[in-house]
């Protein structure tokens, strides 16, 4: 016997119908694994679905030249829980966002002005890598170690997508130099010398 055409549809569109239209960020609560929990619907306004931050350009006045401006959960409540966050990338001449992996979610990574060569390490140690120019898009998949840098001589500006709320964040150079980490550990895991890796604890903070 067939069954009913609506019994159908209710059967397959179910698994992936949210059971309410959506969970503001409570930003005065703790953040766990899932996100933040609700705001109260009653204290929810358009505010907390709208975020104005994406048009002023970021701070390249530190050793990297580069300055990233999020819109995740934490700083644009409406897109909590929903799977969804954007940011901001300015570039000085020769900036770079170096090494770094997304544990939480993938990017898609648009470049609005200037020259950005960039790429990202498979987990097969292969590289893929192009040179992109205004109007280029390039995907990094989810917890991939990638990279960003200018080879213009002018700001690089991009603007970035990600498949999650919170994406997380961790930069290769601060997790081995920006920490506590001894710096015997240090060499006998990367084979630097001892003089080098406390050079660059210095320079990312690290003690140890």
């Amino acid at each position: 016997m067939m069954l009913p055409l609506f019994f159908i549809f209710c059967l397959f569109s179910s698994s992936h119908a949210a059971v309410q239209d959506f969970c503001v960020g409570d930003l005065t609560a703790p953040q766990g694994p899932a996100g933040y929990s609700c705001k109260d619907p009653s204290k929810v306004t358009v505010n907390d679905f709208v975020f104005s931050g994406l048009g002023i350009p970021g701070n390249t006045s530190n050793p990297f030249k580069a300055a990233v401006t999020p819109a995740f959960a934490a700083q644009f409540p409406g897109v909590n829980g929903l799977g969804i966050s954007f940011g901001r990338l300015d570039l000085a001449p020769g900036g770079v966002v170096p090494m770094h992996t997304h544990p939480g979610a993938s990017e898609i990574f648009l470049v609005v002005h200037g020259t950005i060569f960039a790429g990202f390490v498979s987990s097969a140690n292969t590289v893929y890598f192009k040179s992109l120019k205004m109007g280029d898009i390039m995907v990094f998949p989810q917890g991939l170690l990638h990279f960003q840098v200018n080879t213009g001589g002018t700001v690089a500006l991009g603007f970035v997508s990600y498949s999650s709320s919170s994406p997380g964040l961790q930069i290769l150079d601060y997790a081995l130099f920006g920490n506590n980490l001894p710096t015997e550990l240090v060499a006998a895991t990367t084979f630097l010398d001892i003089a080098q890796i406390k050079k660059l604890k210095g320079v990312f903070g690290g003690t140890g």
